[in-house]
């Protein structure tokens, strides 16, 4: 018993390595890779590549060294049961002699949940669920939050010195961090559908938000920038650079006319969502924010604002997961600005706490990270 598990792990944890090879390449699909072994050696992989394109599962069947018939497949998530952008791969599955699969987490998109595993199992595939599921949900926690609750994945992602500052008290912030912890970022950047700032950062650092991998091909995201009144210059990098995503600007009602014309002759997608107190727009709901980024089809938003936005963020409870880069660096300077601003919580009871914390060390840098609880901090 203990034999197989160990054996089951190994071949799952290889098809979740190719899973990754589709990262920001399949979003809003989930990040599926598949193996199919016989007489314990693999003899086919696959993965999900890019949207629109074959999953893994049927992948894995295309690719096939030998004849697959017999064999056992490992999959990190349940195959699909119904047409989406291509067929259903628990068909294929069945047509291609499969005689047992191994899950690693039922898929919880309720058009599959648990309807592909019955399929297998109907014609009499052997069907293991459970195998590294804990791994196989951090692998696809985008795809979880996204598909079950209809809201992006937030990542709020910060950089600080040990004194707990982003900046000097110059406003000068490069860098805090170290090489590996800012290609780490870019990795990041790399996986998720969209970055957000607030217009201060762009009117400050005037950043391009591409991705910029050493070594390979990356993947830039939307670019999403909160503006209440339109402040933003058009002649702004994000406007102004070679990339096959566009920009969202995050608005409300207060944004004039002539500029948001202008705007949307450059490209830009425009979406208003009023934050509105006492009859007064009081600046972008973030809240309705994420209502109209997952219409848009955006599931994870990467936040690399400053600590006005990630205030704003933490208050609406939109984040999901936090990752703080510390440098052994100390700045000082009771003016330095900090991750999050604004009030603040009163008493120490009424901070967040992160869950499943871990620490990972970049050279000299530490990044701890961490999950929110889903509790909104209404004192920032």
């Amino acid at each position: 018993m203990v034999t197989n598990l160990v054996m089951h792990e190994k071949f799952m944890m290889k098809a979740m390595e190719l899973a990754k090879g589709g990262e920001g390449r399949t979003n809003p699909n989930p990040l599926v890779g598949a193996v199919v072994v016989m007489d314990g050696v693999i003899v086919a992989e696959g993965f999900h590549e890019m949207l629109g394109c074959a999953h893994a599962e049927a992948a894995a069947i295309k690719n096939a060294k030998s004849d697959i018939r017999g064999g056992t497949m490992y999959v990190n998530l349940e195959p699909c049961s119904h047409y989406g952008r291509t067929p259903p791969c628990a068909d294929a599955i069945v047509q291609a002699g499969i005689k047992e699969v191994v899950v690693a987490m039922e898929d919880p998109n309720p058009k599959v949940s648990g309807r592909g595993i019955g399929i297998l199992r109907d014609a009499g595939i052997n069907v293991i669920t459970g195998v590294l599921e804990n791994e196989a949900k951090k692998l696809n926690e985008i795809f979880i939050k996204y598909i079950s609750k209809k809201q992006p994945f937030v990542i709020m992602k910060t950089a600080m010195t040990l004194d707990g500052k982003i900046a000097a008290a110059t406003g000068d912030s490069k860098w805090i961090t170290g090489e590996k912890s800012r290609q780490h970022v870019h990795s990041i950047r790399n996986r998720v559908a969209g970055i957000m700032v607030g217009i201060n950062t762009v009117l400050k650092d005037d950043p391009s938000l591409t991705t910029r991998l050493e070594g390979k091909m990356g993947i830039d995201s939307v670019r999403i920038i909160v503006d209440s009144s339109g402040r933003i210059p058009l002649e702004a990098k994000v406007f102004n650079i070679q990339s096959d995503k566009g920009v969202i600007l995050a608005t409300t009602s207060k944004i004039s006319k002539d500029k948001e014309a202008l705007l949307l002759n450059k490209g830009v997608t425009i979406v208003k969502a009023d934050a509105v107190e006492n009859g007064t727009i009081t600046g972008v709901d973030l809240a309705k924010l994420m209502d109209e980024l997952y219409k848009l089809e955006i599931d994870s938003v990467l936040l690399e604002g400053g600590g006005t936005l990630n205030a704003s963020a933490l208050q609406y409870g939109i984040v999901d997961k936090v990752m703080s880069f510390v440098s052994p660096k100390i700045v000082g300077g009771v003016g330095a600005p900090t991750p999050v601003e604004g009030r603040g919580a009163e008493l120490m009871k009424d901070a967040i706490f992160l869950k499943d914390v871990s620490i990972e060390r970049f050279d000299d840098d530490i990044l701890i990270e961490g999950y929110v609880n889903n509790y909104v901090y209404r004192n920032c």
